[in-house]
């Protein structure tokens, strides 16, 4: 057992002690008699600072010896540093060298996407990365606070289901046994059941995709934020929606400032991210978009350079409501006044990363939902139980959901989403 172990984010309640680190180096440098080793642990970086004249012959020829990435445990006195980006830096007194690491693949060159994408499972040591990962599980964090502290009950939806309701033309198929089985795209419908029986309810967990899509906001696997509510109106989503998102943007400006530099990300602009967001209704965007250069007719879809046209225009993200039915899933309510649309809003997110919720009132009537299933030809024997909500105690409910990489491309401002995760899966990377 190592004596007096710490890690760098505890070396400040250390001050003057003398401390042992597991650390790798990150990098070192040399001036004559000094040698400067940057060390990370997971937790941080601190550099190590070893003094020919202050060290035994023994730790000064291990210091010599450590390369790019090799393992240690180094011993020192913890003393305050303003100019260091931690505050502190710690005098070495003693290493102990757990592996010299010989010509790690990753240096500090630059290296094409390809070569780093095959390399992810070292890559995710570089600062940017580990930056990217931490702010990942804060918003994760801060996604189940908010709705923990707001009444919802999380729920697991299943991950192998017998169909999907919106076709399986995207779905990953797999045998279950003797039956046919796909990989779940959305946990929606099973959330809609789960608030039947508990109100409030949310679901994080992973989904799939099976689009042979490979822009920067696309990938095979992501992560899903599914809330589903009763008794609750589009009006109220909406509301629930800025809510959580402006939560989710602040516990992160809060808690991850230094990782927000490191990536160089603009901090004023997400401090900006504060409920109300702006609402325009799908007309409008229609009205905004065609006066701007773009001719869209009505009834066509948004793609990535018409949300990026309509997000420019704000400081937060902006919801757009009242797609048109045709263009919008088979169980969205429409609007009573109108039809011809339905009760929807998506939500756009700023700076160009478009679309990072889709929700919508649900439909609750049972004879409509009947005929959606028919206009969809939708297998109503894989799913009579969906139907069998609204005929027991149906009741006017609605529900969203929220990519987790989208969002955390946005708060990040990376280029993209193949960075949001940790082993991402594309089109054409199955590998590490």
């Amino acid at each position: 057992m190592i004596e007096n172990l710490v890690t760098i984010k505890q070396v400040s309640a250390h001050t003057g002690a003398r401390v042992t680190i597991g650390a790798w180096v990150h990098g070192k440098r040399s001036s004559g008699k000094i040698a400067f080793l940057q060390l990370r642990d997971g937790s941080g970086y601190i550099q190590g600072v070893v003094a020919k004249n202050d060290v035994s012959e023994e730790t000064w020829e291990a210091a010599g010896k450590l390369t790019q990435e090799s393992s240690l445990y180094v011993s020192g006195t913890v003393k305050e540093e303003p100019r260091s980006a931690s505050g502190y830096e710690l005098l070495v007194d003693g290493i102990e060298i757990i592996q010299a690491t010989q010509e790690y693949p990753i240096t500090p060159k630059e290296h094409g996407v390809d070569f780093l994408m095959d390399h992810r499972h070292l890559w995710l040591r570089a600062p940017k990365q580990r930056a990217i990962l931490t702010i990942r599980a804060e918003i994760k964090r801060a996604v189940n606070e908010y709705f923990d502290t707001n009444g919802f009950t999380q729920v697991d939806p299943p991950i192998l289901t017998p169909t999907s309701a919106e076709g399986t033309t995207n779905l990953f198929h797999t045998k279950y046994f003797d039956e046919d089985a796909y990989l779940t795209q959305s946990g929606q419908l099973y959330m809609e059941a789960a608030a039947m029986a508990l109100g409030k309810v949310y679901s994080f967990g992973p989904t799939f995709r099976a689009e042979k899509s490979k822009t920067r906001r696309h990938l095979i696997e992501f992560w899903m934020i599914e809330p589903e509510m009763a008794f609750v109106d589009l009006e109220q989503s909406l509301r629930i929606q800025e809510a959580f998102v402006s939560h989710v943007v602040q516990s992160v400006v809060s808690n991850c400032r230094p990782e927000l530099e490191t990536l160089g990300r603009d901090i004023s602009k997400l401090e900006a991210i504060q409920a109300p967001f702006p609402r325009i209704t799908y007309d409008e965007a229609i009205d905004f978009l065609n006066k701007n250069g773009f001719e869209v007719p009505w009834g066509e879809d948004f793609g990535a350079p018409h949300e990026t046209a309509i997000a420019q225009e704000y400081d937060r993200p902006v919801f757009i409501t009242h797609y048109p039915a045709s263009i919008k899933s088979f169980y969205m309510k429409p609007d009573p006044n109108r039809p011809e649309v339905v009760l929807c809003a998506d939500m756009i997110a700023p700076e160009g990363y478009g679309e990072i919720i889709g929700g919508s009132q649900r439909i609750d009537d049972p004879e409509l939902m009947a005929q959606r299933f028919e206009e969809h030809n939708l297998p109503l024997d894989a799913y009579q139980w969906y139907m069998d909500l609204r005929k027991y105690g149906t009741v006017p409910h609605s529900g969203f959901g929220l990519g987790l990489e989208r969002t955390v491309a946005w708060i990040c401002g990376l280029e993209h989403v193949r960075e949001t995760i940790a082993f991402p899966r594309t089109l054409y990377r199955l590998y590490p």
